[in-house]
């Protein structure tokens, strides 16, 4: 039975029931004085080794969250999105391997695994209830999965640390000192602690508190949760009752949730069971390999896991403003919506088919984006999980109006016009 014709004889108000979303998703409210220092760490760029870079600068709201690129480049890059180059003084040594994640509804409660392979989730049975890259070494003080994560990319040279000895921050990266007493996340606290604007606003809001890397994570935590909490799209009303779909978007939900099995893997109401699988998308890019290693591949969840069956996995993306957040897949392979559509219907032979004129990568001199390609095709391939489908062209075009009903910007605070620091603000 088709389900938006069980939901036609039920009444919108029962909608969620019979599509088995389960409860709607749970956020914390966090307090706002908190939520505006966190909204000016997260834009300023005095949190990356050279000044340079910020959290903003990969997601930022103009580009859905994410930076509109298959593979950013971070240290190392001027502008944003599409305009984004290298820096001719402080040339990048590559592209960021994955694609950079948009940040849509990660406050909610049910987000606990973070980053595409989840190498960082909470995980109660951790000293500190969380579980990450750096195991005993991770310090205590985060309040969430969410803080930790958020932190991670001040450790990596490409995305905000710099490279090698230009700066005290990747030079502590570089030696190793990254969480002990006086490595980088001790110096980047410093750094904020250092201005007082920074050290009033902590002192409003964490009276009492000294200015660590950790609290500087939590506050940058409650205001992603609070930014970009997207729950009040034309889906989530007509779910309530307040609203309807119109007929197109009615049949591409019939279709997402019905016979094209969409929802075994994107479910609930934010579409996406939190797991983790392999459905053959094309890998592109340098690949997640250690600098002394010599291959472009990207394993996935198996270099977490250590388990081959996990090979060539990643996590499901949340659809919320997926109509915003292009492109598509752990290395950004699609540019479109509709082509990543059309590679969950036949995704060995998409992979086959698959060139990089359908990613979105800026010019990086002596990058060799198609070995990836040549090196990783028939493993991917032989790991995939995901059965083809046939819909038509009709078919398809209804799912995508489906997922424009998943649209809701969530406007609140905006980018600030200046930060503490008195660094540039990517606008």
């Amino acid at each position: 039975m088709r389900v938006i014709s069980a939901i036609g004889m039920m009444g919108l108000a029962s909608a969620a029931q019979a599509l088995e979303l389960g409860p709607p998703p749970e956020f914390a409210e966090p307090d706002l004085a908190v939520v505006e220092l966190g909204q000016l760490l997260f834009y300023d760029p005095i949190l990356s080794g050279n000044r340079n870079i910020s959290c903003g600068s990969c997601h930022h709201p103009r580009l859905g969250t994410s930076d509109g690129l298959s593979l950013g480049v971070g240290e190392g890059g001027i502008g944003l999105g599409a305009t984004r180059a290298m820096d001719p003084e402080n040339r990048p040594e590559q592209r960021i391997p994955r694609n950079s994640p948009a940040l849509w509804n990660l406050g909610a409660d049910e987000f606990t695994v973070f980053f595409h392979d989840g190498r960082l989730e909470a995980d109660p049975s951790r000293p500190n209830g969380i579980r990450t890259p750096l195991g005993t070494h991770m310090r205590p003080g985060f309040k969430s999965a969410l803080a930790a994560q958020a932190m991670f990319p001040v450790l990596s040279p490409d995305e905000m640390a710099g490279h090698y000895s230009e700066n005290e921050i990747s030079k502590a990266v570089r030696l190793g000192l990254l969480t002990q007493e006086g490595g980088a996340w001790d110096l980047i606290a410093a750094r904020v602690a250092a201005i007082p604007e920074y050290q009033t606003r902590f002192e409003d809001v964490l009276p009492g508190e000294e200015i660590t890397f950790t609290t500087i994570a939590n506050v940058i935590a409650d205001f992603i949760a609070f930014e970009w909490r997207a729950d009040n799209s034309l889906f989530d009303q007509a779910m309530r009752g307040e609203a309807e779909l119109p007929p197109d978007a009615q049949a591409g939900l019939d279709l997402f949730y019905g016979e094209a099995g969409c929802s075994s893997c994107h479910s609930g109401w934010l579409q996406t069971d939190h797991a983790f699988h392999a459905i053959a998308m094309p890998q592109i890019g340098p690949g997640k390999a250690a600098r002394f290693e010599n291959h472009s591949r990207d394993d996935g969840r198996m270099r977490v896991t250590g388990e081959a069956d996990d090979a060539f996995a990643f996590r499901t993306p949340s659809l919320r403003n997926v109509t915003l957040t292009a492109p598509y897949g752990h290395s950004g392979a699609y540019a479109e919506l509709e082509d990543v559509v059309r590679h969950h219907l036949d995704p060995v032979g998409s992979l086959q088919r698959y060139s990089l004129e359908q990613a979105r990568l800026p010019a990086f001199q002596g990058a060799n984006d198609q070995r990836a390609l040549d090196e990783t095709t028939e493993a991917i391939a032989a790991a995939n999980s995901l059965e083809p489908v046939a819909l038509s062209d009709d078919e398809v075009d209804a799912i995508l109006s489906f997922l424009n009903t998943l649209e809701d910007p969530a406007l609140r605070l905006g980018v600030p016009e200046t930060v503490p620091s008195g660094l540039p603000v990517d606008q």
